[in-house]
């Protein structure tokens, strides 16, 4: 299967998990076609100064690979700066929140699965 990018399907999230501003989210993968392993593969953008506010993540683990900007995050409470090249993991039963910082937009891969 090959996904060109102008196929990929985008939401467009206000205040996401009680964060500041718009997170775009566009889908790589639909849930579907991960095998009932996951629920998200995704590039998301945060512009500078909005965030994904903190949540706990329940019968899962979710990635983010940092791919440029610049991301102040919280990592099961504690603060972190991650930037480009940078990975970080939330495990089933911890948390996390995104907020970006910098000059330039925050763009990242995630990818949710099942725990």
């Amino acid at each position: 299967m090959i996904r060109r990018k102008s196929e990929y399907t985008a939401d467009i999230k206000e205040n996401m998990r009680d964060g500041i501003g718009l997170v775009k989210i566009e889908h790589l993968l639909k849930q579907e076609e991960m095998n009932e392993k996951g629920r998200l593969f995704a590039k998301i953008t945060v512009k500078p100064g909005d965030s994904i506010g903190f949540h706990v993540h329940e019968g899962e683990i979710e990635a983010f690979y940092i791919i440029c900007g610049e991301a102040e995050m919280s990592d099961n409470g504690e603060p972190v700066v991650l930037t480009a090249g940078d990975t970080i993991l939330t495990k089933d039963g911890e948390g996390h929140s995104v907020k970006s910082v910098g000059t330039e937009a925050l763009e990242m891969i995630a990818l949710i699965l099942f725990s």
